[in-house]
């Protein structure tokens, strides 16, 4: 009995469809976790010297300025709104481009270039201060 040469042909066009059509739910799943805001349990860089790691290539190591503006004593010049705006959006006709941190992490950094301190150590020193006031 002679071997049909087609039937290898035919077996691997079948795992190839069947292949696409498993990619294809494993694809469609994908989609829906980017859509749900990405997995579960995704952290936030606390971190505000950690995140203004994205910001001394064009301010500097010290952010004190080099191909970009000096990001020291920002107190005298912007509130952290305006800061946190200007990270998350950018400056037109400049090349600060928003978006370059995400904006969990541009408010974090804007307190930090504003104040010197993150939201989490502001209340902590005010919790310091009210301990010695009584």
């Amino acid at each position: 009995m002679k071997k049909n040469p087609v039937i290898p042909f035919a077996l691997i066009a079948v795992l190839g469809i069947v292949a696409m059509i498993v990619l294809s739910v494993i694809g469609l799943d994908e989609q829906d976790r980017i859509a749900n805001g990405g997995e579960e349990g995704e952290t936030v860089n606390t971190d505000p010297e950690a995140i203004a790691q994205s910001c001394i290539g064009c301010h500097g190591g010290d952010l004190e300025g080099a191909s970009a503006p000096s990001l020291q004593n920002l107190e005298s010049k912007y509130s952290v709104e305006e800061v946190e705006d200007i990270i998350n959006n950018g400056i037109e006709g400049t090349a600060m481009q928003g978006g370059i941190v995400p904006s969990e992490e541009a408010a974090i950094l804007a307190e930090w270039l504003v104040t010197g301190e993150t939201g989490e150590a502001a209340g902590e020193s005010e919790e310091a201060a009210e301990e010695e006031g009584h």
